[in-house]
């Protein structure tokens, strides 16, 4: 297939990239298996490789910036960029209803597509092959820019810096269709809600709601 050349790696189990590019909204519509068994296991193959490569590169950092490092990398926007960038969701298979809202452009979809492909990868060939396509495609960068963008990873520092505690997140609401979910979170510290957004995922609505109460943290001094 055309995507084995786009990845670089050639399946001895076709079947596994077959179910790797099967999103559940096709599945539903046709006898194939979906990705999403896989997309669980790419998480956290990706998670321990990419731990393990920051583990290496910057012997110097601390577990608190190294955490903050590697949930920038491994995240819905980091993976999303690359499907993109390498135009891997021209071979996501998605059911009617989902192209036609826009399946192919959403960023969850495309974020779950790359995670399936890395755990398809580990099945069919194991932890090497899937760290040798990891580091062509998500390693390969100067890791020490990165922008800090995790509130999440921030506001804990400070609330245990400045009150002792730790934040705690409460999912207030779900709104919309599965393909199209909307979560609604509020975030508290010591019982007093600090801030509450919304977000495609839950992972999100938690970061952005982070960046409210860093805000109020802030102004309170």
């Amino acid at each position: 297939m055309k995507i084995e050349r786009k990845i670089n790696y050639k399946f001895k189990n076709q079947s596994l990239l077959s179910e790797a590019l099967t999103h559940s909204s096709y599945a539903n519509e046709s006898s194939k298996k979906d990705n999403e068994r896989l997309e669980f296991l790419g998480d956290a193959i990706i998670s321990f490789i990419v731990t393990k490569h920051l583990f290496s590169i910057f012997p110097e950092y601390d577990e608190g910036r190294l955490s903050k490092l590697k949930n920038q990398i491994v995240s819905t926007k980091s993976f999303y960029k690359i499907v993109k960038k390498n135009k891997l969701e021209t071979y996501l298979l998605l059911g009617k209803g989902e192209i036609k809202s826009g399946g192919k452009k959403r960023e969850s979809n495309l974020a779950g597509l790359f995670e399936a492909i890395v755990g398809a990868i580990f099945k069919d060939s194991g932890i090497r092959s899937a760290e040798a396509f990891l580091k062509k495609f998500l390693l390969d960068q100067d890791f020490s820019n990165f922008i800090d963008e995790d509130y999440k990873s921030i506001l804990q520092v400070e609330s245990q810096k400045k009150l002792g505690v730790l934040p705690k997140y409460v999912v207030e609401k779900q709104e919309g269709p599965p393909h199209k979910r909307e979560f609604h979170v509020s975030v508290f510290i010591n019982k007093n809600k600090q801030g509450k957004a919304k977000g495609k995922s839950k992972k999100d609505a938690e970061n952005k709601a982070a960046k409210t109460a860093l805000k109020k943290l802030k102004k309170a001094g």
